[in-house]
């Protein structure tokens, strides 16, 4: 269930994993990257998700992807190094408009992950 939130900029430790997976070189990457200083959150995923919707305010530069996901992940381990999860951007006729923590097991994340946990972005359709 969407939570509406009163239009926020990005936390530092929302903004540091949407940069860490931006390091990728894929087409329309450096247009997202363009975009973070414009991005809000808008909305939580539910009222303890850590994942949330985005919304670009303003004229920055649209990417040429298609809507869905951002042609990129960004594997999350655990400190023994097992995967427990994956960042996805999303995106809206090439504006950012989401950012995923999608989790493996049982229990939601209750915060994003560090970025020293996040493996190599991975470009791809």
């Amino acid at each position: 269930m969407q939570v509406p939130v009163t239009p926020r900029p990005l936390t530092a430790e929302e903004r540091a994993v949407v940069e860490r997976v931006l390091r990728a070189d894929f087409a329309g990457a450096e247009e997202l990257r363009q975009q973070l200083d414009e991005a809000r959150v808008v909305a939580l995923w539910g009222a303890r998700s850590v994942s949330v919707d985005l919304h670009v305010m303003g004229d920055a530069p649209r990417a040429r992807i298609p809507s869905g996901p951002a042609p990129v992940t960004c594997t999350v381990v655990d400190e023994g190094g097992e995967l427990v999860g994956e960042i996805l951007l999303w995106t809206e006729s090439g504006m950012l408009s989401g950012l995923e923590y999608a989790w493996f097991g049982d229990q939601p994340p209750a915060s994003l992950p560090r970025v020293d946990r996040m493996g190599t972005s991975q470009v791809g359709p």
